[in-house]
């Protein structure tokens, strides 16, 4: 039976005790946490940790396995979403090694799974972007293989602001580069971390790949998008995507999320589905975010039944 769960990011200010404590509060039966290292925040939702993976010790992990316990929550993943396919050497090289020792860190846990970006060099295409991307992926993917840890690749495009114009910061974003991508890196370790809203966005059926793709299903996020067809009419989909979209709560966008939650199920998945709260409408105050978490569980627990 699939798991419902919510993306400790939207608690940045929290300690760990207290993601466990609100995702029991309000009906979760897991979250995935943030292991961003400590450099501070890079971006909206990044930078932040509620599981520091370079400072695992068994102490640590006792301590960790007893809120499991404490809260009856568990942890459905590890988070850390940077490019490590910056052209800037220093931030591939810091973010690939993180990588690992989220990867470390999981199986020391016996989480599992962690989340990630493959990243991407935005100013060159796919094709100039893949050789990289095997050199440094290839050695992750085995690293995670030895380790019994799968890695979810969130297919979120990362183009929002002219900085990341125009290719984004993720290569992994259309059915047809995951085909490429798992053909080139057959080992099951590498999957998907599925989000629904970022394929509505792009004008493709997110229920589509389910079948093709059920194999590589490591984890799901629930999130809901927006898109504003009038703007779109008149800006194209060459325009920044924030001219024409807006992410918003499970159950207040364009998903069926019945449909989508049968379709997982029909492809065999009984793995967690995150709720990732990145709605504007719920950003003005920490009680704003409480209630997003709230009504998202409350939702969604029309299709995913507490166990």
């Amino acid at each position: 039976m699939m798991q419902l769960g919510f993306v400790s990011a939207i608690l940045p200010e929290a300690n760990l005790e207290t993601v466990f404590e609100k995702g029991a509060a309000y009906g979760y039966d897991c979250v995935e946490m943030m292991c961003w290292p400590d450099q501070g925040p890079s971006r909206k939702y990044g930078g932040i940790t509620h599981i520091d993976v370079a400072n695992i010790s068994v102490a640590k992990v006792a301590e960790i396995k007893a809120l499991i316990q404490k809260y009856g929550v568990s942890i459905s993943a590890l988070g850390y979403y940077p490019n490590p396919l910056s052209p800037r050497e220093e931030e591939a090289s810091l973010a690939a090694g993180h990588i690992r020792r989220v990867i470390t860190a999981a199986a020391e846990l016996g989480i599992g799974r962690i989340n990630t970006f493959i990243g991407r060099d935005w100013t060159k295409s796919v094709e100039d972007n893949w050789p990289r991307m095997l050199e440094i992926w290839g050695p992750l993917v085995e690293f995670a293989q030895s380790h019994q840890v799968r890695i979810g690749i969130e297919n979120c495009p990362m183009l929002f602001t002219k900085d990341e114009w125009p290719g984004g910061k993720n290569l992994a974003i259309s059915p047809a580069i995951w085909r490429k991508l798992f053909t080139d890196l057959p080992s099951h370790s590498l999957g998907l971390n599925y989000d629904p809203s970022h394929l509505v966005w792009q004008q493709i059926d997110y229920l589509f790949p389910l079948r093709e793709f059920a194999s590589r299903l490591v984890h799901v996020h629930a999130k809901d998008v927006r898109v504003d067809y009038h703007a779109l009419n008149d800006v194209g989909t060459f325009a920044l995507p924030t001219a024409f979209h807006v992410d918003k709560l499970p159950g207040l966008g364009e998903v069926d999320w019945g449909a989508f939650v049968a379709a997982l199920g029909a492809a065999g998945y009984n793995g967690p589905v995150c709720v990732e709260v990145e709605d504007p409408a719920y950003e003005g105050s920490l009680e704003d975010r409480y209630l997003a978490l709230k009504q998202s569980s409350h939702y969604l627990r029309n299709f995913i039944p507490q166990r």
